[in-house]
């Protein structure tokens, strides 16, 4: 299985004698900033277990999507620590339904759905959330919309599956999310056995990466709410802002 690491950018400096003081007073001033300036807030978590990086609850207040941004959202996605334990949970009811008959029982036959499991979970991340965004302009977060009723709402963010915005704000189709998926469901037939490389097969991985977007979505729209009656309206959407940290900068 592979995994795709990108690194990008390079800043150029230059100076001379007679900017060196300026530059040191402008340092100083930044080190203070950075010292008076509260820590970081961190990502909610839904359920206080599934990572929530790619959520917007205030859409009003984000700021515009870098693709350096991308790119650190799928790491963080993809290499949560409690990535490993859920991607266990799915491994082990594909062990149970006997999933891909060619692994076989058994801790070997374990092992191998774990890996395949991860592995679709990793490439999808990457894809539909840094490469295709990045390749196309797109944004590959979710903007919630926090209003009106509650099917609505549920329409709404089951609409998201097919449109998602553009980094200029407006409504595109969602090529990132669809064609990204499709992508990492052909990727699959690599390392896949090979019984599961048909056609039939193949769709099936798109389809169950997309039925998992769309379920995603509707936990995070609805999130806020849920986590409101746990906490009793002890926490306001706020304090769980992700764009607080500066994930998107």
């Amino acid at each position: 299985m592979g995994f795709f690491v990108v690194a990008v950018l390079s800043l150029t400096m230059s100076a001379n004698a007679q900017e060196a003081e300026p530059q040191a007073s402008d340092q100083a001033t930044a080190a203070t900033d950075a010292h008076d300036a509260p820590p970081p807030k961190k990502p909610d978590r839904m359920f206080g277990v599934l990572p929530n990086y790619l959520t917007v609850e205030n859409a009003g207040d984000a700021s515009v999507v870098t693709t350096k941004a991308t790119f650190r959202m799928a790491a963080l996605n993809t290499f949560d620590p409690y990535v490993y334990p859920f991607v266990g949970v799915t491994a082990a009811l594909a062990q149970l339904a006997n999933q891909e008959k060619a692994f076989g029982r058994g801790p070997g036959g374990y092992a191998a759905r774990y890996a395949t499991s991860l592995a679709d979970s990793s490439i999808s991340s990457f894809l539909t959330s840094a490469i295709f965004p990045a390749l196309l302009g797109q944004d590959p977060r979710y903007f919630e919309l926090r209003e009106g009723s509650g099917w609505r709402r549920a329409g709404y963010a089951a609409s998201r599956t097919v449109i998602m915005r553009g980094r200029s704000g407006e409504a595109q189709f969602n090529l990132s999310g669809i064609g990204g998926n499709g992508v990492a469901a052909a990727v699959s037939n690599l390392y896949y056995p090979s019984d599961g490389h048909g056609t039939a097969q193949t769709l099936a991985r798109w389809g169950t990466q997309v039925m998992w977007d769309a379920v995603s979505n509707e936990l995070k729209e609805f999130w806020p709410d849920i986590r409101r009656k746990i906490h009793h309206g002890s926490h306001g959407s706020a304090e769980y802002a992700a764009s607080d940290s500066g994930l998107y900068d």
